[in-house]
């Protein structure tokens, strides 16, 4: 890990330079991957990197965390509250859902409905995912999205959400070559140690959604389906499969 957050922060650099581009943009959510983007970002574009605090009915905890990663490395912010946008969204279409014409199939509106659940809380990294490119636009820089290469793996991230970056500074790394990146980086501690959530409802973490642990995870994608029980290495591949269609282009049907 000696040389990884320089050669990252050059290559981040240099993605910035070849697409005339003139610095980053981060959403600074409080957790680990987003902490150790942040200082990345400040490492390849000194003075050109903003990170945006994005709360939409969330975890004030998770604020507070986002603030304290800012201060510490002394990262410029901006806050939106995304708050007041998802509520009429999420009221406007769940009544357009309502009229849907007799005979389609949609998830009965049930608070313990999960397509109503991931459908709903979806919607909060996608407006993020829109109000960092508003804020990239304004000032011509790139969107540095947070996640790794674990999470990439099997999918676990929105379509057109936090998957809608322009560049994945820790798309190689896995959740524990994160945490050792964070400790050289100077992360605080209480951020490294904190346990990983995407914050989409209260009481959601990653290694609960997903079903299986992070060690579980990496030790399947460095060693294979032989380094885990049968069980997580089927739920693996099956998130695996299910979700190919969020690491590719969108489908294209062939010429003739």
């Amino acid at each position: 890990m000696v040389n990884t957050a320089e050669r990252i922060g050059r290559w981040m650099r240099a993605r910035v330079t070849a697409a005339h581009a003139r610095g980053l943009v981060v959403g600074v959510s409080g957790g680990l991957d987003s902490a150790v983007v942040a200082r990345l970002c400040q490492l390849a574009m000194p003075d050109r990197a903003l990170g945006v605090l994005l709360p939409c009915h969330s975890n004030p905890d998770d604020e507070r965390d986002a603030r304290l990663v800012a201060a510490h490395f002394e990262l410029p912010t901006i806050r939106v509250d995304l708050g007041p946008a998802v509520d009429p969204l999420q009221r406007t279409l769940t009544e357009a859902m309502a009229g849907l014409p007799p005979g389609m199939d949609a998830a009965p509106p049930s608070s313990d409905d999960t397509r109503v659940r991931m459908s709903l809380a979806n919607l909060k990294p996608r407006l993020r995912m829109a109000s960092l490119y508003f804020v990239a636009n304004r000032l011509n820089y790139l969107v540095a999205g947070t996640g790794n290469r674990a999470e990439l793996a099997i999918g676990y991230f929105t379509k057109h959400g936090d998957g809608g970056v322009d560049l994945m500074p820790l798309g190689r790394l896995l959740k524990s070559d994160v945490r050792a990146l964070a400790r050289q980086l100077g992360v605080p501690a209480s951020i490294i140690e904190k346990p990983p959530t995407a914050g989409l409802w209260v009481g959601q973490t990653d290694e609960g959604e997903m079903g299986f642990s992070y060690p579980e995870l990496e030790a399947y994608l460095r060693d294979g389906p032989e380094a885990v029980p049968p069980a997580v290495a089927l739920r693996i591949e099956r998130l695996i499969r299910a979700t190919e269609h969020k690491r590719a282009l969108p489908p294209m049907p062939d010429e003739d």
